[in-house]
């Protein structure tokens, strides 16, 4: 595979992202969608966990019928309890810069909008901020910038990976950065695999070619096809792991899920690895963004069925939910596909740290779930799951194809299950308050019972006591 540079008028984007193809494949779903032989076909497919097609996806996203519905359900919770367990990885994002060059007519981050406090983080500010986050117990941030090739250059990018890299505060450390910014070239991929990224995340928003060029009338996002190309290039710079995406909300969500599949098709079929991880955001309000301008809204009911689907289709695929989402309808989708999630985030420039004044103003979009991340943990726990702040696959090296073929076989949970139990212990040692430091103990003495393997028990064990003496291991 030779490592190309992709022109930026290329309409390769257009082939794997065929627009005839997915208005063929609605059409198709809604001539299907009482097809009862079929549909029972798709669900016993489904359930043997090698993913579905697009085609299939969609007519399930068509289907008008309580019990199939509930059988969709019922089969996604059973396919992410078999490949991901309990589990439920925590993360935050970091906001770096809201300088853009774009006029994305969604996120109040657009050019022309003069009302916004526009900020950049110093590396000490930066500095600030991880230590606010370490203080709350995360090991993993997604960066985030505006798009401004002069304010917030690659080379800033690099700078303050490196800057979080290096700040161990307490029993604090930042072991993964994921990296969410604009669509780039594959030699700037290769210098974020080189500074230790984890997954390079990037939403293709919608996927509707012409949709897209409406929100995004100006600045270098408005070019389709090189924003849709970007997770080629990357993987053509090295990164192993891409994380995909729709914000629903900005067009025909049944249009937005095929997207996504076909995406996740054609990374499988180029690359012989899939997306690592979908996120399934909402739009939000923020500053001079007002939801109710845009018509395609997506109810928590259909939200929770695209959830299942997308679980369905692509079962060894992380999903993530944020803190746009409120409680409720984050405790809707997590039994039936979502394995990541965010706690105590703000999504404003410098928000973490306490002596930033006025850093709200400066807010991508409004959270609906405020709890804070001790709050997030304690819900988990008493719902049932263990939340993990696992990074380990990273350092370990089991990235892209690696990691797929582990949580194909059934494997990864060998990996999983014992280090999220010794990150929720170091968690609950350091950090949770008195009631969520009971109820992570009583979590991980009834989990680490019933790891199948003895020897893998015995070490989790032995480990669990060097936390609990205070010991800390960077290896997790």
């Amino acid at each position: 595979m030779s490592n190309i540079e992709y022109n930026p008028k290329s309409e390769h984007a257009s082939e794997f992202i065929h627009d005839g193809e997915i208005r063929a494949t609605l059409e198709y779903a809604r001539a299907h969608r009482n097809d009862k032989a079929l549909i029972e076909e798709i669900l016993l497919k489904a359930a043997e966990g090698k993913g579905i097609t697009h085609r299939e996806a969609a007519v399930l996203i068509e289907v008008d019928d309580m019990e199939v519905e509930q059988r969709m359900y019922d089969i996604a919770r059973k396919l992410k309890e078999r490949i991901y367990g309990n589990r439920i990885v925590m993360f935050a994002p970091l906001y770096l810069s809201n300088h853009c060059i774009n006029g994305c007519v969604y996120c109040p981050y657009h050019a022309k909008n003069r009302t916004i406090p526009r900020r950049k983080l110093t590396q000490e500010e930066i500095r600030r901020e991880v230590i606010a986050l370490q203080d709350m117990g995360h090991k993993r941030l997604a960066l985030e910038t505006g798009e401004h090739p002069k304010l917030n250059p690659i080379e800033y990018v690099l700078e303050s990976i490196d800057t979080i890299y290096s700040i161990h505060h307490r029993n604090g450390a930042i072991r993964r950065v994921n990296v969410n910014i604009a669509a780039t070239t594959v030699e700037n991929y290769t210098r974020l695999k080189d500074a230790g990224i984890g997954t390079y995340i990037l939403f293709e928003e919608t996927y509707d070619r012409e949709a897209y060029e409406r929100l995004h009338p100006t600045g270098p996002k408005s070019d389709w096809a090189y924003h849709t190309e970007a997770m080629d290039r990357a993987m053509l710079g090295g990164i192993d792991d891409v994380g995909i995406g729709a914000l629903f909300g900005l067009s025909n969500y049944r249009y937005d899920v095929v997207g996504i599949l076909m995406h996740a098709e054609h990374l499988e079929a180029r690359f012989g690895v899939g997306p690592h991880t979908i996120s399934v955001p909402r739009i939000r309000p923020a500053d001079d963004i007002d939801p109710n301008d845009f018509p395609d809204a997506v109810t928590d009911a259909v939200f929770r069925r695209i959830v299942a689907v997308l679980r369905l289709a692509v079962p060894y695929t992380g999903m993530i939910v944020s803190t746009r989402e409120s409680q409720r309808s984050r405790e809707l989708v997590l039994d039936v596909g979502v394995s990541q999630l965010s706690g105590g985030s703000k999504t404003s420039v410098g928000g973490y740290a306490e002596d930033v004044v006025d850093a709200e103003e400066s807010a991508q979009f409004d959270i609906s779930d405020n709890r804070t991340l001790d709050q997030i943990v304690g819900w988990l726990l008493e719902l049932g799951y263990v939340p993990s702040f696992c990074t380990a696959c990273y350092r370990e090296g089991r990235t892209g194809d690696r990691f797929m073929s582990l949580a194909k076989r059934g494997l990864i949970g060998n990996c999983c299950a014992p280090n999220a139990l010794m990150t929720l212990a170091e968690y609950a040692e350091d950090y949770a308050s008195g009631n969520v430091k009971l109820l992570a103990k009583k979590m991980i003495a009834e989990q680490t019972q019933i790891i199948p393997s003895e020897k893998v028990r015995n070490i989790t064990l032995r480990n669990l006591e060097k936390i609990v003496n205070g010991e800390r291991d960077f290896r997790f």
